[in-house]
């Protein structure tokens, strides 16, 4: 058994973004399911930051993290699909990728492509999985065709911007909202059908104004409490509401009479780790987002680098909203 020292980011106590601390801690050897994975780069995501806040409750102390990019160093047991110094890359839990070394469960991690990079790679896991779940397994009654209406909010953010393009190579028409005109501009550039900045729109009444009155088949929200009532609105009859985030807050108890008062609607929380459940879906899932990368149908925007020490830095940053595409630590 060797020991390594790695530099990580723990949290004692749930709070503001001074709670996160860097510090030294001791990795060991894999056991049986897992492996060790020297980062090259690792991801941030609006969860980390449900985690840190105490939204997501979590045993302390914590290190944060749920995706990254790197090497494989140490295979554990029964680990098949992954070998010592195959690049690789995942969305995983348990959390804890805030880190230059680390033990982790195989099953989600997956090999990474050559022709992407470990920056790519840590920037697209969980936000392009999340699309993909999203895009292709969270679908209205009926599924989604060609020209059909879908409403994707903060469309400027990591997962929209890959949602922007993913949606335009399936032939949907995405209306984006975002808080800016920057925004709405960059998220148009990227393949959104139109945008509606909701800071000075209704982005009701435009929507129903983009649909001729008909209203879109789905909404994806991970907006939560400030949009979700007004999400429910811009659907057709029948529509479905995913809400995978609660960026503005938690979503208030819902009377369920308002879903058949609007017209016998639809509501889902799904969570990607329900999707990613077991190695073969996490695998096909992952197929098909590097299909889409390497095909460059998607393009990883990487708009944000901070070096792991500035981690709070950081959060501030995607908590004030000033963060576009994606943000990543560098190792």
């Amino acid at each position: 058994m060797t020991s390594q020292t790695s530099k990580a980011v723990h949290i004692s106590q749930h709070g503001g973004p001074e709670q996160l601390q860097l510090v030294d801690v001791v990795v060991g050897e894999p056991g049986p399911g897992e492996i060790r994975i020297r980062h090259k780069a690792v991801g941030l995501n609006y969860i980390d930051v449900y985690q840190r806040s105490g939204l997501y409750k979590l045993p302390m102390p914590l290190q944060l993290g749920m995706e990254a990019a790197g090497v494989v160093e140490a295979v554990g047991e029964g680990v098949t699909h992954l070998q010592v110094g195959d690049r690789a890359a995942y969305a995983s839990q348990p959390p804890g990728s805030y880190c230059e070394l680390r033990v982790m469960p195989a099953k989600c991690v997956c090999k990474l492509p050559d022709a992407i990079s470990f920056e790519t790679g840590a920037a697209m896991m969980l936000k392009g999985l999340t699309t993909q779940y999203l895009l292709r397994r969270t679908q209205p009654q009926g599924g989604l065709s060609e020209g059909d209406f879908v409403l994707f909010h903060a469309a400027a953010g990591g997962v929209g911007l890959i949602a922007c393009q993913w949606a335009k190579a399936m032939g949907l028409q995405l209306i984006g909202t975002a808080g800016s005109d920057e925004k709405c501009a960059l998220a148009k550039s990227l393949g959104a059908t139109h945008t509606i900045n909701y800071a000075k729109e209704d982005f009701v009444a435009r929507v129903k104004e983009i649909t001729g009155g008909q209203g879109v088949k789905v909404v994806y929200d991970s907006v939560g409490k400030d949009t979700f009532i007004k999400s429910l609105d811009c659907l057709r009859p029948f529509g479905l509401l995913a809400n995978f985030g609660n960026a503005s807050g938690k979503v208030e108890p819902l009377d369920l009479g308002l879903l058949a008062a609007k017209g016998s609607l639809y509501v889902s929380r799904p969570t990607l780790f329900t999707h990613i459940a077991d190695r073969a879906t996490t695998q096909v899932m992952a197929d098909e987002l590097f299909a889409m990368v390497t095909s460059g149908k998607v393009d990883i925007r990487i708009d944000q680098r901070f070096a792991l020490a500035e981690v709070a830095e950081a959060h501030r940053s995607l908590e004030a909203r000033k963060t576009t595409g994606c943000t990543i630590l560098t190792v």
